[in-house]
Order: C-alpha cells, then structure tokens, then sequence
C-alpha cells in the first residue's frame, strides 16, 4: 500500500473542480485515467519528469472507486484531504448545516486514539 500515492489522488483531485465533478459522477473512470496519466507525475513539475513504479494497491482502487472514506480514512489516508474532498462531492446532497461533516464524523465515530498513521 501506498499512504504516499492514495494521498496525492486526494490532493490533487480535491484541488481541480472539474476533477472533483468528475470523480463525483464517474468514479472508476476517474481513478483509471488519473492512475494512468497523472499517478507518476512528481508533484509540482510540468511534464517530462515522471516516475515510472507507483501504483494503486487494489484495496484502495476499490476504496476509491466507491467513495469508501471511512476505509480510506482506516488505511491512513490524510484525514483532511478525505473530509475536504468528500465535502466537495457531498455537500450538496445534505439539506442541513455541516450535514456532511456530522455524517462523516459519526461514520468515523468508532476510529480511537491513536489515529491510524498518516505519515507517507
């Protein structure tokens, strides 16, 4: 398993808006093409610089795929970079105040001190 790479598709697709739409709407095809195109490009370089070995291990594709935050979150995947991007694509679809937030945070209700490791 990766923290390294699961957190990277977190960031960056939490900081494109069009990303987000799409990982919202078509979820497995977004992992694939990010997987495919943008998963071994060092952060912060135009093309051109790239690594050639990371990949998603399957459990994460798959968590990914399904919006499974509360697995992303146990793998030790940033607990920020979840709950900003799953805002994004949910918030919409709470009527009340921090509906999302509170629905994430009794989602993860069970998680105890110590946190899982979030360091890459």
């Amino acid at each position: 398993m990766s923290k390294y790479l699961l957190n990277k598709f977190l960031f960056t697709v939490d900081r494109d808006p069009e990303l987000v739409a799409r990982y919202r709407d078509e979820p497995a095809e977004l992992v694939a093409w990010w997987e495919d195109t943008l998963a071994n490009r060092i952060l912060g370089t135009h093309t051109g610089e790239d690594s050639t070995w990371l990949a998603l291990a399957d459990d994460e594709r798959r968590a990914l795929v399904e919006h499974d935050y509360v697995t992303l979150f146990e793998m030790g995947a940033h607990p920020f970079l979840t709950l900003t991007l799953f805002i994004a694509i949910y918030e919409e679809s709470h009527d009340e105040p921090l509906g999302f937030q509170l629905e994430y945070a009794e989602k993860l209700a069970h998680v105890t001190l110590p946190h899982p490791d979030i360091s890459t």
